[in-house]
């Protein structure tokens, strides 16, 4: 098998196992091989005489895995371009977090490009020419993603996060758990950041968001806490079209394409 050595060494594989072998002196062994007397007591006291990596032995990265993960749930929920999720990334996660480290975590991921991220049906391809429908600011969704649990954790966290239609501004926060009295904390913490006036909010059909598969007739009854909140803020509060996840505890909510506008009858 060939070796490989670096193209700047002095010495070669055999010249410094015969270093090792000579019993010289680091002062002697520099003197009778040309080299410097560095290099000489390097491969004295290496037990190898192979070129080993430069790559630090730690790498240090700005964010640790909790914030990488909501990192990668804010691309897959929302379709962030990089620069957006740069900027939400630095607001909300950590301000010292770069462009360039940003990119690697996506590439490291699988999520690089868009298209790999945006869920689709076979054969169907997505257009980055497409633009998202033109909404008036203040139509807000909220969605719930599940954060893995790290090792010295003893349960799941949630991400709840809102994204406007029109600006494509987001609001996140994190909680140990995905209830009703989550759910409305996150609708007051959320009218309170927010930079419009929320008139309207699209939220899928969990449980912590609504009655609507605790009914006969499927319907909601508009006495959930968050329709109460949400009434009681002038907000009018819409429900993602019924689909079979929708019907557990926390359904996930039909993402909003950041190009393309879902379709669905909600408008």
């Amino acid at each position: 098998m060939s070796t490989r050595i670096h193209p700047q060494a002095r010495t070669t594989p055999k010249i410094r196992q015969e270093i090792k072998d000579s019993g010289l002196s680091d002062r002697q062994a520099a003197k009778v091989f040309n080299i410097t007397r560095a290099t000489a007591a390097k491969w004295l006291k290496r037990d190898d005489v192979q070129d080993r990596s430069h790559r630090a032995h730690t790498l240090h990265t700005t964010l640790s895995a909790t914030p990488e993960a909501i990192v990668l749930s804010l691309r897959q929920t929302l379709y962030l371009p990089l620069d957006d999720l740069l900027y939400i990334t630095r607001q909300y996660i950590n301000a010292e977090v770069s462009r360039s480290g940003i990119a690697r975590l996506l590439k490291r991921e699988g999520m690089a490009r868009l298209e790999d991220v945006i869920p689709k049906a076979e054969g169907e391809t997505i257009s980055a020419k497409k633009t998202f429908k033109d909404y008036e600011p203040g139509f807000v969704h909220i969605d719930i993603k599940y954060l893995p649990q790290m090792p010295d954790e003893t349960s799941h966290r949630y991400l709840f996060v809102a994204i406007d239609r029109a600006t494509r501004w987001v609001f996140l926060h994190i909680y140990g758990d995905m209830s009703d009295r989550s759910s409305v904390d996150f609708l007051r913490r959320l009218k309170l950041a927010s930079p419009v006036k929320i008139t309207k909010i699209l939220t899928d059909n969990g449980s912590q968001f609504t009655d609507r598969f605790a009914m006969k007739d499927k319907k909601p009854s508009g006495q959930h806490v968050f329709d109460k909140v949400c009434a009681g803020m002038e907000i009018e509060h819409r429900l993602a079209p019924p689909r079979p996840q929708n019907e557990r505890h926390g359904g996930a909510l039909q993402r909003p394409h950041q190009r393309t506008a879902a379709a669905n009858p909600l408008r």
